[in-house]
Parts: structure tokens; C-alpha cells; sequence
């Protein structure tokens, strides 16, 4: 059964959003669901610190053994660190999702509305 934290905010395309101690910045990732799904994680290609996005927007890129995913903002801001950690230990983004394997932290411009709950992104992913 796939880890849920209760305290972050979930999107149908299977990224995270995590509060930090900076109001309106966010941590970035993917859930424990989707790196589940993609197995073995080999490379993760990020955006430059500057770069913006709208919601829904491919902000990257997420390699596995078997398969290569985008990545979508879940929220639209601006992009204010890059985890350069994965560059070297891809794989900590299956080890720890929500934790060393955050991707990028956002600042938010547009509101977090329209994302799910760990109960909605739960029944979303069959639990």
C-alpha cells in the first residue's frame, strides 16, 4: 500500500506538494504511487532555478528502467531550488519520496486550489 502523508497536498498526475518554513514555497516531488510505478529510477532531468510554470505544465523529466515520464507542476510559480542531489542518487526519489527525493521547491503565485487531499488522492489511485 502506497505512503500517503495526511499533511501534503496530491495532484491526479502523481506529484506532491509540501509545505516548507518559507510561506507560499513549496517542495515538489512524486508519490510514493508513482515511483512505485516507474520502478527503478535512473534520471531526473530538472528545470533551471528562475524557471516559471502554470499549473499543469511539464516542468521536467523522470527516467526509469522500463519507462520515461514527464513531470507536471502541480501549482503555477516560480521554481527556487533544484534538489541537484539526484543527479548523482536518482534513485533516493524511490527510497524517499517525500523526503531526499523532493525535486524542486516552488514558489507559489497562483493558490494551491484544485489539489486533493490524501483521502481524495487515496480513492483517485484505488486505496
Amino acid at each position: 500500500m502506497a505512503n500517503i502523508p495526511n499533511d501534503l497536498k496530491y495532484t491526479a498526475d502523481h506529484e506532491y506538494l509540501k509545505a516548507t518554513d518559507v510561506a507560499d514555497v513549496f517542495y515538489v516531488g512524486i508519490t510514493d504511487y508513482a515511483q512505485d510505478q516507474l520502478g527503478d529510477i535512473v534520471f531526473v532531468e530538472l528545470p533551471k532555478v528562475g524557471a516559471t510554470f502554470n499549473a499543469h505544465d511539464t516542468f521536467g523529466t523522470i527516467e526509469a528502467v522500463k519507462a520515461v515520464s514527464e513531470l507536471f507542476s502541480p501549482v503555477s510559480g516560480e521554481v527556487v531550488e533544484i534538489n541537484s542531489a539526484l543527479d548523482g542518487d536518482p534513485s533516493s526519489v524511490n527510497r524517499d519520496p517525500y523526503g531526499a527525493g523532493w525535486m524542486i521547491k516552488m514558489k507559489v503565485t497562483g493558490g494551491t486550489e484544485g489539489l486533493m487531499d490524501a483521502a481524495a488522492y487515496q480513492a483517485t489511485i484505488g486505496g
